[in-house]
């Protein structure tokens, strides 16, 4: 992961319907869910969430697939690991400890 596919990731999360729809799929599973499922839950028209989908699946952060008739969509897990693990990586690198940097409370009267 670099910062180029972090921020292509992170775009791609950056409206509000698609952050809603991939947090749905992250709860779904490995299992995943289908269009239609999607859709009931979230409540966009079919065209809508299909163009979302489609941003979430160029993006890398889902996987599509045909079962049957259905088309179902997965969160690729392996993505969403090497993204927080990137945004993580150097987390307070360089910081001392939450309390020398918390600025001091003053009580009021």
């Amino acid at each position: 992961m670099n910062n180029s596919s972090a921020s292509i990731a992170l775009s791609a999360l950056g409206h509000q319907a698609r952050l809603q729809v991939y947090r749905l799929l992250v709860q779904a599973g490995e299992v995943g869910l289908n269009v239609g499922e999607i859709g009931s839950h979230i409540g966009l028209p079919p065209s809508t969430l299909a163009h979302h989908l489609k941003a979430l699946a160029d993006a890398g952060l889902i996987f599509q697939s045909r079962r049957g008739r259905q088309v179902v969509s997965c969160v690729n897990y392996a993505l969403m690991t090497e993204l927080l693990a990137f945004l993580t990586k150097a987390c307070c690198a360089g910081v001392g400890p939450v309390s020398e940097r918390m600025p001091e409370v003053v009580e009021g009267p």
